[in-house]
């Protein structure tokens, strides 16, 4: 999260003043800038005296030019479809679902799993986990948040892809596999927030160009953190988009899949705010 604060030495436009304007509106950090709408803001600060207007737009201004230098720079198609053909495409193990994604989870992609309650998406969460951590060797976080996770639905996934070794080769990939698959309780999206952070501190402490051992990211589910708050006012949304944006983030700049389960009806209600937002 990029804190106001930390901004302030390197753009003095970015003073107290504007620093206590922000936070009297929540915002403290770049993130919380993007949340919230300009025109308004702006509005704020025009009901202001005439000098402290000036400061609050010529800071508004700094932030929106900050953002916009932290974008990613325009590609064209070539560049486009050359970084599509570079992506791996991580096989779920399940047939169905792979060929309907033309392979399985894409990296760099994120992949929403909807259905109603007790359709199997779990299921196929557990499975796709047990799967890729195998094939791949390769790291699988899984962050819990309605304690579906399993280890014992895990370990049968994992003993069904290992029948065919010997048992000392069976023994010793289980471990390797189980091990590999990190799973982590989150109680709401407060501490969701906090741990993709810290997922994305973790991964951008890597040295540059090396591969992560983490390929797979899976949220399991959003629903059951956002059904408290969504529809009574604009929070769900907006807890939402910045979740959003995080997990967004994660998959493009780290180049992993992120997968997340929603069900029917959390969806539909995302959906109809987002409609209402726009």
């Amino acid at each position: 999260m990029h804190d106001l604060k930390s901004l302030r030495q390197e753009f003095p436009v970015l003073d107290d003043g504007f620093l206590e304007f922000c936070a009297s509106h929540g915002i403290f950090s770049l993130e919380d800038f993007l949340l919230h709408d300009l025109y308004a803001l702006v509005g704020f600060a025009e009901c202001q005296a005439s000098s402290a207007e000036l400061k609050q737009v010529l800071g508004i201004t700094q932030v929106l030019s900050i953002i916009d230098s932290q974008h990613q720079p325009w590609l064209n198609g070539i560049d486009l479809l050359e970084d599509q053909q570079n992506k791996h495409v991580l096989s779920t193990g399940l047939e169905g679902i792979d060929s309907l994604l033309e392979g399985g989870f894409c990296e760099g992609k994120f992949i929403e799993l909807v259905g109603s309650s007790s359709s199997g998406k779990t299921q196929v969460c557990l499975a796709a986990a047990a799967y890729i951590a195998h094939k791949y060797m390769c790291t699988v976080m899984f962050l819990d948040t309605c304690s579906s996770f399993s280890s014992k639905r895990i370990a049968c996934h994992v003993n069904g892809l290992l029948e065919l070794l010997q048992k000392e080769d069976k023994e010793r990939c289980f471990k390797r596999v189980m091990n590999s698959i990190l799973c982590r309780p989150v109680l709401d999206l407060l501490e969701l927030s906090k741990v993709l952070h810290q997922i994305e501190s973790t991964l951008a402490s890597q040295v540059k160009g090396q591969h992560t051992k983490m390929r797979l990211l899976i949220v399991d589910s959003v629903s059951s953190l956002i059904a408290p708050i969504l529809g009574r006012n604009s929070t769900g949304h907006s807890a939402m988009v910045s979740i959003g944006y995080l997990l967004k983030k994660l998959a493009i700049e780290y180049n992993i899949a992120v997968l997340i389960e929603l069900n029917t009806r959390a969806a539909a209600a995302l959906l109809i705010s987002a409609r209402v937002k726009l």
